[in-house]
């Protein structure tokens, strides 16, 4: 199941706030989320509106990129596709200068603006699990937001960054991303291989093969209630995406590099984590976040630019 979430900064996002400022616009929306795709004439009908008017609407809407639109194959409608489930309005983005050549942004690792998982899988808070386990629809639960561990088997869950070089006019010289990762195994196992797959903007940089599931110990920041049986902490991978391709922890592991990823054409940085389905080792994950594990940080994207 495949949710998608839109997160906005409000100075970034003019055109979905003034796309959802319209009473007509929200009632359009609301009809393609319960109804469907529609056409443009089915639309006018269903609300009782001018075509006209619904055209015009219908272009402000794709515009702040809340539709999508497709010519209908046969004559020459235009067949409306809601875009995203959930829109977000961040008024505070967690970033910072690191240097005057560098950006950095901490991403929440309940911030996910889409998911796909299988069970076993499930989220928890520093104070307790978030809904039900192996319920791949917990994942919808709005207390994901306070996550500090979650785990899934075969899937992903895709987060969205704001492009701030590209608001800067600046020119990316590399990302780097920082996550503490583990495999995830009924109870735990330290010989549990893994395939773990970054995604960047719909290109797939690199894989890493993560050895096991970790139990051996308590992890540094993970609370005391969490059980022992449970995953206690991951290795902090960081993966770098240079113009000569992308590394591991220094190690160079696929020629993907940052043309690939066309940056300039975007506003933001989509990083997908997870397992492929045709996985060689498809061993599950742990994303660890604040509150757990043995770093205590969530997701980090590094922005260095020119």
């Amino acid at each position: 199941m495949n949710r998608n979430f839109l997160v906005i900064e409000p100075e970034e996002g003019i055109a979905v706030l003034k796309g959802l400022a319209s009473s007509a616009r929200i009632s359009m929306l609301k009809l393609l989320h319960e109804k469907g795709p529609m056409n443009v004439n089915e639309i006018a009908a269903v609300l009782s509106l001018p075509q006209s008017t619904v055209s015009t609407n219908i272009q402000v809407l794709e515009d702040a990129g809340l539709i999508r639109t497709e010519r209908a194959k046969k004559g020459n409608r235009k067949i409306c596709y809601p875009t995203a489930e959930k829109v977000l309005v961040v008024f505070k983005s967690e970033y910072r200068a690191v240097k005057n050549d560098a950006i950095e942004v901490s991403m929440p690792i309940g911030l996910y603006t889409g998911f796909e998982v299988t069970a076993p899988c499930g989220l928890c808070s520093p104070d307790g699990i978030i809904g039900l386990l192996d319920v791949p629809n917990t994942f919808l639960d709005p207390d994901r937001m306070k996550a500090g561990l979650l785990w899934f088997t075969r899937g992903f869950v895709e987060y969205q960054f704001p492009n701030n070089a590209k608001l800067a006019n600046a020119e990316i010289t590399e990302l780097e991303v920082a996550i503490e990762l583990s495999s995830e195994v009924p109870g735990t196992s330290a010989d549990w291989p893994s395939d773990i797959t970054l995604t960047i903007n719909g290109v797939d940089v690199g894989t890493w093969t993560s050895p096991g599931d970790f139990g051996d110990k308590r992890g540094v920041f993970t609370p005391s209630w969490w059980k022992l049986k449970g995953s206690q902490y991951g290795k902090l991978k960081n993966w770098r995406i240079a113009n000569d391709g992308t590394y591991v922890d220094g190690l160079r592991i696929s020629e993907t590099g940052l043309v690939a990823l066309d940056l300039k054409s975007h506003h933001s940085i989509r990083i997908r984590i997870g397992v492929k389905d045709d996985a060689q080792r498809p061993g599950g994950i742990n994303i660890f976040g604040k509150g757990f594990g043995n770093y205590d940080q969530d997701i980090l994207l590094r922005i260095k630019t020119a």
